[in-house]
């Protein structure tokens, strides 16, 4: 969840690899989920037709060609279900747009089905809790087919200030499927790679500080953090009780609205969703192509770390906006050390608190560590797990205060202040704009066991600090490589966020499919660049 970027190089990434079936070979794979609904209506496919569609790329891309790594677990189950949602829609049951598509979990978040919740961790890999975490339950209830769980960055990239991002002890590296050798980002690495890749019609991820949109942008795809509270945190391993939510990744905006509507909604069981059903609306039904005309948007300037060639893709985005009627606002952004600061701590007493409640709630029997010191311990015993970096943010965290802490009180309402009153909602009122634009990040960085490897330029923090919405479509690419269009907007925005993310999608068309090369040395171009000239 956090944006803790850092790497490692597989050399098995950087071999040849299977050709991968092309989209136009597998245009269901890579369909919409309404475009999958038509064609299951007219006969043309099926919910288990598209589940074994899926399975098979899997097999052929992920365990196998690439070896993208980005499924950690297949659920059993997911045939059966596919065909009892067949059976349901024979019978003239269609339980709305999401009847029969076929989704995939970030693997901290709970399903009752036969498949651990371990987010990536060795401690947690027979923790079958037979629970459906209730965001779950909703896309069940809604007709999803679950595919199975996501690979992640390991404890959703809370573990150390040196973790590598898409690693895990029990799923090892995500590789991106636009070019093997480059992060996936994280912590929703496996959800990224996946939607991507077309390994499922869409994916579900968390995000605390990045780690949704950072991974949907570097995988060319779309993803929405939505406000804190309006997607229950229920049965999803925690890391911060003030800035967890879980949110959906997709191919389009119409994919990642539709699933948005299905998600929000209140839980007794957390307090942070008590008004979610007082906002949620039909997120479908909000989209609009026009809607840019007209609307007034601050174009965020100044993050530190994007490339020129980002910058020149976001320059053209900006024109694309103006050409749609938006009225363009230069903004300022502002000097984010003191809200990082306030943010560490309060990140460090919450995970505390949050993972030793979660850990007392598992079933002893499958799961021996009960506390975060015993995390602590058996890291230290598990060679595996210390293999490419420490643990120094789980021991910053257990030997910190608790949350009747004062310096923790002061600084969660100061990161509240800076990020929310004095941040986002300064920023929007002063420059009479209704939302913010910028880059998502620059491309993905080459990962480096020796080195490490970066996210730079990214817009996460505020939004996430504040528990504001944030929402990155794919704006174009750099050397093959996606960069995303980052739309963040004031709590319960979301709505709107779509709707202008969709009218600069319709417009755009900037998604590009994953090539699944070694590197990017080894686009034509560049390996004419590189040898010398002939004389």
């Amino acid at each position: 969840m956090r944006k803790f970027i850092s790497g490692i190089i597989v050399a098995a990434a950087l071999g040849g690899c299977a050709q991968a079936a092309s989209p136009k070979a597998e245009p269901l794979a890579f369909a919409s989920f309404a475009e999958q609904q038509t064609a299951m209506a007219a006969g043309q496919t099926s919910a288990e037709a598209l589940t074994r569609l899926y399975l098979d790329r899997i097999a052929r891309l992920d365990r196998a060609g690439p070896t993208l790594n980005s499924v950690l677990t297949l659920n059993p189950d997911a045939l059966a279900q596919a065909r009892a949602l067949d059976a349901e829609r024979k019978a003239g049951r269609v339980r709305g747009p999401l009847h029969g598509v076929v989704i995939l979990l970030k693997d901290n978040i709970e399903s009752a089905d036969p498949m651990a919740t371990t987010a990536g961790s060795l401690a947690l890999k027979d923790n079958l809790t037979g629970r459906d975490a209730p965001l779950v339950a909703r896309l069940r209830e809604a007709g999803v087919v679950i595919l199975g769980k996501t690979n992640l960055s390991e404890w959703a990239n809370y573990r150390s200030t040196r973790s590598i991002s898409g690693w895990s002890g029990l799923g090892g590296l995500v590789r991106n499927p636009h070019s093997l050798d480059r992060t996936a980002c994280g912590s929703s690495s496996g959800s990224g790679a996946a939607v991507a890749a077309a390994l499922a019609s869409g994916a579900i991820g968390t995000e605390t500080d990045g780690s949704v949109t950072c991974p949907a942008a570097l995988n060319g795809i779309v993803g929405l953090k939505p406000t804190v509270g309006l997607v229950s945190r229920t049965h999803v391993v925690p890391i911060s009780a003030s800035q967890d939510t879980a949110g959906p990744m997709t191919r389009s905006v119409a994919d990642t609205a539709a699933l948005l509507t299905v998600l929000a909604g209140s839980d007794p069981a957390d307090p942070a969703t008590a008004t979610a059903d007082a906002h949620r609306t039909d997120y479908l039904k909000a989209l609009d192509p026009l809607a840019l005309k007209g609307a007034r948007i601050g174009v965020l300037r100044g993050p530190k770390g994007r490339t020129p060639q980002t910058d020149l893709v976001f320059e053209r985005a900006l024109a694309l906006l103006a050409a749609q009627g938006a009225v363009l606002v230069d903004v300022q952004a502002p000097d984010e050390t003191a809200l990082g600061a306030a943010e560490s701590l309060v990140l460090s007493v919450e995970f505390k608190a949050g993972v030793n409640a979660y850990l007392a709630s598992t079933d002893p029997a499958k799961v021996k560590t009960r506390t975060l010191a015993d995390l602590i311990a058996f890291n230290a015993a598990t060679p595996r797990e210390l293999a490419l970096f420490g643990q120094e943010i789980f021991e910053r965290s257990q030997a910190g205060p608790g949350l009747d802490d004062p310096a923790y009180l002061k600084a969660k309402a100061e990161a509240l202040r800076l990020a929310g009153a004095d941040g986002i909602d300064r920023l929007l009122a002063e420059a009479q704009v209704e939302i913010l634009v910028v880059p998502s990040g620059a491309p993905a960085g080459i990962v480096d066991p020796v080195n490490g490897a970066r996210s730079f330029g990214s817009p996460s923090s505020p939004p996430a600090v504040a528990g504001y919405p944030h929402l990155t479509v794919p704006m174009g690419a750099v050397q093959g490589l996606p960069v995303g269009l980052s739309f963040i907007g004031p709590a319960w925005s979301e709505a709107r966020l779509l709707a202008l993310g969709y009218a600069f999608e319709q417009a755009s068309r900037a998604r590009i499919a994953p090539s699944f090369k070694p590197n990017v040395a080894a686009d034509p171009d560049i390996v004419q660049a590189y040898a010398p000239l002939k004389r």
